[in-house]
């Protein structure tokens, strides 16, 4: 590991408490934040996305957040490319690199470096026709196609669904087949990987049903009627389908009461943590369930030649 430049990442579930202990981290040991979260990218989703407040970007510098339209998409290709700039930025400002986030994909892409450079672009024709049909007519299509990949994606996500089918369409290969061609590398960055919510995982849905009555509160759907007024909030893209601001649809177009769609709300995130929970599990970092040991494991780190 020597000679590699190091970088401290915090990942986790939703409402775990991870941006917290990366601001400790950053305020500790001369650090920055670069985010890894695939909604916070996106300018004017603010409540909805918990993005850091005035207070705490005054206290610790942040990057990736507010770098995209909500209508534009954004891959873990885009990912690495901004945050390995982000990192070479905080190095040059003598700073530690502190990658926060719970979008799994985008750290995984970060520390198993693909050969992005193989991956095929999006096709707007391709993608605008496959757009046009049903989800379930898409996937029965994929199942024909690549039945691995129609296996690992379920029929609701259209997104995904869309993207095999195109790969498919404009290579002649299936996504399947691309996947196992890609090329993993190893980073060249020594990386020190803390893991949060691991604990009580009663006491993490609770807090998560605290954190969405607070969004509530603080004009969560005021924020989502001014999101899909201004045409922020656009079908097809990936903004549009962010949890915090879908299930508030319904109420919005007076088909449900809030209520209810407050209830909603806090189960797909519950259900969204869960997934998160799954992705983090896989891993061999540290899981932290408070600051200090967290502090510990850095500081050794740190010091590890």
């Amino acid at each position: 590991m020597s000679g590699k430049q190091k970088i401290v990442i915090v990942g986790g579930p939703t409402a775990s408490g991870k941006s917290a202990l990366a601001l400790k981290l950053c305020q500790q040991f001369g650090g920055e934040l670069i985010s890894a979260d695939s909604m916070q990218i996106y300018k004017r989703l603010d409540i909805g996305t918990a993005k850091p407040s005035a207070d705490e970007t005054a206290l610790v510098k942040h990057h990736l957040i507010d770098i995209r339209e909500p209508w534009e998409n954004y891959s873990a290709a885009e990912f690495v490319r901004d945050a390995r700039a982000a990192i070479d930025s905080v190095f040059s400002a003598g700073k530690l690199p502190v990658v926060c986030g719970g979008t799994g994909l985008y750290i995984e892409a970060l520390i198993h470096p693909t050969d992005y450079s193989e991956q095929t672009e999006a096709d707007g024709e391709i993608r605008s026709a496959l757009m046009k049909k049903d989800a379930h007519e898409l996937w029965e299509e994929l199942k024909g196609v690549d039945p691995e990949a129609a296996e690992k994606t379920h029929e609701n996500n259209k997104k995904r669904v869309v993207r095999a089918l195109e790969i498919y369409y404009m290579t002649g290969k299936t996504k399947t087949e691309t996947d196992k061609e890609q090329k993993r590398t190893e980073s060249d960055l020594d990386h020190l990987l803390l893991l949060t919510g691991f604990g009580d995982r009663k006491a993490l849905y609770e807090r998560i049903d605290r954190r969405v009555d607070g969004m509530i509160n603080a004009g969560l759907v005021a924020e989502t009627r001014r999101l899909l007024r201004s045409g922020d909030l656009r079908q097809g893209t990936t903004a549009y389908q962010a949890i915090g601001y879908k299930e508030l649809f319904p109420y919005i177009n007076g088909e449900k009461t809030l209520d209810e769609c407050v209830s909603k709300l806090k189960q797909a995130t519950r259900n969204y943590a869960k997934r998160q929970l799954t992705w983090f599990s896989r891993y061999d970092g540290i899981r932290v369930g408070d600051a200090e040991t967290a502090m510990t494991a850095v500081r050794t780190f740190l010091e590890r030649s």
